[in-house]
Formats: C-alpha cells, structure tokens, sequence
C-alpha cells in the first residue's frame, strides 16, 4: 500500500511527466497504425500484381485459342482442297477408265497413298488440338485457382488489419480513460482541467 501512495504523490507533483507519458502513448499508437497502413498498401500493390498476371494468363489464353482456331480453319480448307482434288481425280478416272486401266490402278494407288495421308493429318491435328484444349483448360484452371487463392488471402489479411486496428484503439482509449480518471482530482487541485491537456 505505502509504494502505491507514493506512486500517486509523486505524480501529483509532476503532471507534466503524466502528460508526456500519455503523448508518448499515442505516439506509438500513431506510429503502429502508420505501419498497419504501410502493411495494408504492400498487400493492395501484391493483389495489383496478381491481377496484372491474371490479366496476362487470360491475353495468353485468348492468344492460344485464336490460334487453335486458325488452326482449325486451316485444317478444313486443306480438308475441303483435298476432298475437291479428290472428287476431281474420281471425275477424270472415270472418263478415262476404258482406255486407260493401267494408269486408272496405278492412280488408285495414288489416290489410297493420298487417303492415307489425309487420315495420318486428321489424326495428328485431333491430337493436336486435344492437346491444346488441355493446355488451355489447365491454364483456365490454374487462373481460378490463383484468383481465388488471393482472393481469400487479402481478405484474411484484411479483416486481420482491422482487428489489429481495433484493438490497438481500444487500447489507447481505454489507457487514455484510465490516466484521466485517475488524475482528474489531482489535477483539479492545481486549478488544471484535464480535458484541457
């Protein structure tokens, strides 16, 4: 009990150390939410990067599919050509196919030769393209999953910097509270307002 009373009249004969302490108080309390909000401008720069490379992966993808679709387009002209150029040949076999029996078996070998390949190019372009649309249906997966990953990470973090905040105003106020009530009577014994420090 004695150290107590001590406590109490040394501090009624320097309010002004008091009142330095609570500033510095709140000068740490200042400095804190400083380095909250610093902390909270790296997390929006790191979702601003994130967004730049979800922005990029969605160019990339766009990009593949357009090219898969000329692709594609490609693959049907030569496919139609080569239909007509069929079509074609079968016209002029038949035309000469009396005279012309010898040279008519040997086109046909021609003709199977050229099937042959057409139905090796289908198959490799299927391939192709199978392959592609996993590409880029890993791509689009990978996108979601990124966006949501830092999606959920931002918003930890920021309901983490609000509690922080909260409870680091909830402090200084109660802190604050506390010094008044205790040295309100002090003070007014000096004639001193402590809602006027």
């Amino acid at each position: 009990m004695a150290p107590k009373k001590k406590t109490k009249k040394a501090a009624e004969k320097n309010p002004e150390k008091c009142q330095n302490d609570v500033e510095e108080k709140r000068r740490h309390s200042i400095l804190d939410i400083a380095i909250l909000q610093d902390h909270i401008a790296l997390q929006c720069e790191a979702l601003r990067r994130v967004q730049s490379e979800r922005a990029d992966l969605r160019r990339r993808a766009r990009d593949m599919e357009q090219k898969l679709q000329h692709e594609r387009q490609d693959h049907r002209d030569i496919y139609w050509d080569l239909s007509r150029q069929y079509k074609t040949m079968q016209t002029k076999l038949t035309n000469k196919v009396k005279k012309l029996e010898q040279e008519v078996s040997q086109l046909k070998e021609d003709l199977a030769l050229s099937q042959e390949e057409l139905s090796k190019e289908k198959r490799e372009r299927k391939q192709m393209e199978q392959e592609k649309d996993a590409i880029i249906a890993d791509l689009r997966q990978k996108l979601d999953n990124i966006e949501s990953d830092y999606e959920k990470i931002l918003h930890e973090t920021l309901d983490s910097l609000s509690s922080q905040l909260s409870v680091t105003r909830q402090g200084w106020e109660d802190e604050s509270a506390t010094l008044h009530q205790k040295y309100k009577e002090p003070l007014s014994e000096f004639g001193l307002n402590a809602l006027d420090l």
